[in-house]
């Protein structure tokens, strides 16, 4: 029940999340339906104002509003469907990251159901909604046009139009359950055979081996039977859809005609009448065709999809509350770490104490575990044996703003200057702060170069570094004891580097940082030498004595030429 709720509430969610698009919707929407309310007074005026009174300029002149106003709802048409893909695309975004998660979770990552719903699934989803929200909200103002036209023009004609109409709507509405069970079958057989085929596939050779071709055939022939049955089975309760259409759309023209006379007795003329019938062919039929297209299609195949997607993602974890620790010092006990349940450990047995405000620097060759070691003290990776306590408290339960991790590659999102740098607070939390941190890190510089704080930022206008400092400025804002670095200065010159290092390290709390230059090493007030799952702790003298990797590294080092 859970999972479908998740489901649902991603769909409802979508639509409420741009509350401003919905609006700018029902806008462009009202003038995209404008013809459908106008079609029958611009025929039935055209025949009985113009044309049927040997007045073809008065005729064609309501032709011609008519011709404008199919004008006028292109346009809205064309920002109709801007609209809808504002809605679709963080809809597709979010059914994609609960795929992605609940894929994470599975006990084995090898699972070619959960890649089809990921790469096919999420996309058919996408599809449907954005084909639903544009039928249905069609579908609706066509609707509430036909029948204010029919009031306008035309009051009498309601009686044969709109009953038909009703009963072909409610035909296919009651057909839908069937229609959704069906397509839930056929995705189900789908992803059957997709994970057959897989297996079949990624076993030719012992498949071929052992003699086993029989068996692998009637298996994939199977798997290939019951997919087309399911396809059969739901191409027949789609002949519903052609009921409904046939007595919601085609019915009412057939009332219409054979009920001519009493219109014509009720003071109706011929043209009205003519526009009537313009009413139920051009507006009313195509409209509830095009409900039941996007509602017995797309609207059924995202209820199958997204129900099943819900269903098959894994429970997430229980949520653990998030702990503030009394302080910064960093405790790991005989931890061990390894990337597999096959793998080598990373980190093995471990035992590391890091007092509150220590500047640790970790060096080490490139796959010794520098990086592993940040992500476990950060509480983003956990480890399988031992652990990681941060004031006593376990890594993974720390409270968001009790730490801050750094790493190489920074995120710069599209926004204004000082929203970059206060992320994730806003620019007025932090209005006396940001100058402070700006000088401190040496941002000044970048800062007026892009224009001052409210100037728009381009991500793709700045290079590495600059994301870098960006970044760090938005560290060092942070309440956060614990700062680790995890190489975030590797793309900043010498100079940049150690003024950024030395600010953070007059910043207070506890400070780690993974050098990518020995000159971090050389500020630091302890390091720690990775090699394997060796570790050696010392200042930069203690490790070129006892450590002769550290030795090596020191000595292939040569300081920076001083500008």
């Amino acid at each position: 029940m859970r999972r479908r709720e998740h489901a649902g509430i991603g769909f409802w969610r979508a639509l409420s999340r741009e509350p401003r698009r919905l609006v700018a919707m029902g806008l462009w929407s009202v003038l995209e339906a404008a013809p459908a309310f106008l079609i029958g007074h611009a025929v039935a005026r055209a025949i009985e104002d113009g044309f049927a009174r040997a007045d073809p300029v008065t005729g064609l002149a309501w032709l011609a509003a008519l011709g404008v106003a199919w004008l006028i709802a292109a346009v809205a048409a064309r920002q109709v469907v801007l609209c809808v893909a504002a809605v679709a695309e963080p809809f597709r975004d979010g059914l994609l990251a609960h795929v992605v998660e609940g894929t994470l979770r599975q006990a084995d990552g090898r699972d070619s159901a959960a890649v089809a719903r990921a790469t096919l699934q999420v996309e058919l989803a996408r599809d449907a909604f954005a084909a639903v929200v544009t039928t249905v909200r069609g579908f609706a103002f066509t609707v509430v046009s036909v029948v204010l036209g029919l009031v306008t023009l035309a009051p009498q004609a309601l009686a044969l139009v709109l009953p038909p109409f009703a009963a072909g709507l409610a035909l296919f509405l009651a057909s839908l359950p069937a229609l959704a069970r069906r397509q839930r079958a056929f995705l189900l057989a789908d992803e059957r055979l997709a994970d057959a085929m897989t297996g079949v596939a990624g076993g030719l050779r012992d498949i071929e081996a052992c003699g086993l071709q029989d068996r692998a055939y009637e298996r994939l022939d199977r798997q290939v039977g019951d997919q087309a049955a399911a396809a059969r089975a739901l191409a027949g309760v789609t002949a519903a859809r052609t009921a409904a259409l046939a007595v919601g759309g085609w019915l009412p023209v057939v009332l219409v005609l054979a009920g001519t006379p009493w219109l014509l007795d009720g003071g109706l003329g011929p043209g009205v009448i003519v526009g009537t019938l313009a009413y139920v062919t051009q507006s009313l039929a195509p409209a509830l065709g095009g409900l039941v297209q996007g509602l017995g299609v797309s609207g059924v195949r995202l209820a199958a999809t997204l129900r099943r997607i819900a269903a098959s993602a894994p429970a997430a974890p229980p949520v653990r509350p998030s702990l503030r620790p009394p302080s910064s010092d960093v405790r790991l006990a005989s931890v061990t770490f390894a990337y597999g349940p096959h793998s080598a450990p990373v980190l093995d047995g471990l035992d590391l104490v890091i007092p509150e405000g220590d500047h640790l620097a970790v060096v080490g060759p490139s796959g010794a575990g520098k990086s592993t070691l940040a992500a476990l003290v950060s509480g983003m990776l956990r480890p399988a044996e031992g652990e990681v306590l941060v004031g006593g408290v376990p890594a993974e339960q720390l409270d968001p703003d009790a730490r801050v991790l750094i790493p190489q590659e920074a995120y710069v999102f599209r926004g204004t200057v000082a929203e970059n740098l206060a992320y994730p607070r806003t620019p007025a939390d932090l209005k006396e702060r940001l100058d402070e941190a700006v000088a401190a890190v040496g941002v000044r510089e970048l800062v007026d170069a892009l224009g001052g704080y409210e100037a728009p930022l381009d991500p793709a206008a700045l290079s590495a570094g600059q994301r870098q400092l960006v970044a760090l400025v938005r560290a060092y804002l942070a309440p956060a004891r614990l700062v680790i670095l995890d190489e975030a200065t590797c793309h900043l010159d010498p100079a940049a580097e150690a003024r950024a290092e030395t600010a953070f390290a007059r910043r207070g709390g506890t400070l780690i940082v993974v050098a990518h230059r020995l000159t971090s090493a050389l500020r630091a007030r302890r390091i720690l030498l990775m090699d394997g799952t060796r570790v050696t702790v010392g200042t930069h003298d203690e490790l070129a004595r006892v450590s002769p990797l550290y030795a090596d590294l020191a000595g292939h080092w040569h300081p920076e030429p001083v500008s």
